[in-house]
């Protein structure tokens, strides 16, 4: 790795000095190791997690919570005396400009670690977990579309079979299908040399299971992203202007983990692989927004996790609300009221629960805790404070009830 400038402080810490807290907000600040180890330590580890990483020079920490504004997802203890490169969020693009393979490096990590999230989120919520990453899935994908109504996306994902599965065993079903639709066997042809892209309303930009040259910047309009779940299309995100997508594929060579499609009539710019690093030299503020948007969804993709790992129902319930205050950044601390926007019904559906059959957990969790309430169908809380010391307790009595179970 390049010496440092002037511009970034380099900081010291003794051996079994704490560098970050788990927890801590407002950390704009994140670090290079420049000399020694360091320990990531996590309070509350999650599946697939290593709960003690060591790191060592060259490596980074701290650029979640530094580039989301968002609270510490992790501990960092000083294992030997540590001289390290401090960055404040600010300073993202001039480090890029000096020292692009840092961004490419965080960016690689960072979307290999999101995927890596996302499949185990996928496994611990759905029973069967997601289909495999398997060319085939994109016929079961146009059989799905087609029993759905959905001729549009049936047809790209049946041609996308046929380009990327010629020899595929259903073949000749797919030409036969797409004949009686009365569309040719071939997808459009895309002109790559061509970044500035136009899609009708319902277009398919690409579909799940897809190989991924590019990632897309919306210029303007919105895309919708879903993915096909136990035979149901779940609606993830909608996106907007200025919005990122498809970046997990061109950075990890992994197919599409998701579909994309027009929600109206947008317009995008296509980055290529072979572009991408120039690009992220030439304009540091894409690194920086792909940096930010990356971080935030590692953020929130932990904070998933981590729920998963609460035993209680209701602590989940709890938890899920408190996360919801932090992403939308309200101010943490005592006696501090917040609104979640958000009624009993839409909670038990974000942590997995039924409205009929389970309501009474979440009215219990309230009667119990009187600083949360219902006031006119809509969740509230008279202290986060009070609030996030709860999630703490149902966090440590969970890893509590892991430890007896082992």
């Amino acid at each position: 790795m390049a010496a440092p400038t002037p511009s970034f402080n380099i900081v010291s810490y003794n051996a079994n000095s704490f560098i970050i807290v788990e927890g801590k907000k407002d950390s704009p600040t994140f670090y290079i190791v420049r000399e020694g180890k360091v320990k990531v330590i996590r309070e509350n580890p999650v599946v697939g997690e290593d709960p003690n990483t060591v790191l060592g020079p060259g490596d980074f920490f701290g650029v979640v919570a530094a580039m989301s504004h968002k609270s510490q997802i992790e501990s960092v203890t000083a294992l030997t005396n540590v001289s390290l490169i401090a960055v404040n969020y600010d300073q993202f693009g001039t480090l890029i400009q000096r020292n692009t393979p840092v961004a490419m490096k965080i960016i690689r990590y960072f979307s290999m670690k999101l995927r890596q999230f996302s499949q185990t989120i996928a496994k611990l919520s759905f029973k069967s977990g997601g289909a495999p990453e398997d060319l085939n899935q994109l016929y079961n994908m146009a059989e799905h579309y087609f029993n759905e109504g959905k001729m549009e996306h049936c047809i790209y994902a049946y041609q996308a079979y046929l380009k990327y599965l010629p020899q595929g065993k259903f073949v000749e079903d797919v030409k036969e299908k797409l004949e009686n639709l009365g569309r040719e066997p071939n997808l459009p042809d895309v002109d790559e040399t061509k970044l500035n892209r136009k899609f009708e309303d319902n277009g398919v930009i690409f579909c799940e299971y897809e190989p991924g040259k590019e990632l897309y910047i919306i210029q303007s309009g919105k895309v919708r992203i879903s993915k096909i779940i136990n035979d149901n299309e779940v609606m993830l995100a909608v996106l907007n202007e200025g919005d990122i997508f498809g970046e997990m594929a061109i950075l990890d060579n992994k197919p599409r983990s998701a579909s994309a499609v027009a929600f109206g009539d947008v317009s995008v710019l296509a980055i290529n692989k072979a572009n991408f690093e120039g690009m992220v030299k030439a304009q540091p503020q894409l690194a920086t927004k792909l940096i930010t948007l990356l971080s935030e969804r590692i953020w929130t993709a932990y904070k998933q996790l981590a729920n998963l790992m609460i035993t209680d129902p209701a602590g989940r319930i709890a938890d899920t609300l408190f996360t919801l205050a932090e992403k939308n950044r309200a101010k943490i601390g005592p006696r501090v009221p917040y609104s979640f926007d958000i009624g009993i019904a839409e909670v038990l559906k974000m942590v997995g629960l039924v409205e009929n059959r389970d309501e009474k957990i979440a009215y219990k969790l309230f009667e119990k805790n009187k600083f949360l309430r219902v006031e006119s169908d809509v969740i509230k809380t008279s202290d986060l404070g009070l609030l996030e010391k709860l999630v703490q307790y149902y966090h440590k009595m969970s890893v509590k009830d892991d430890k007896i179970r082992r």
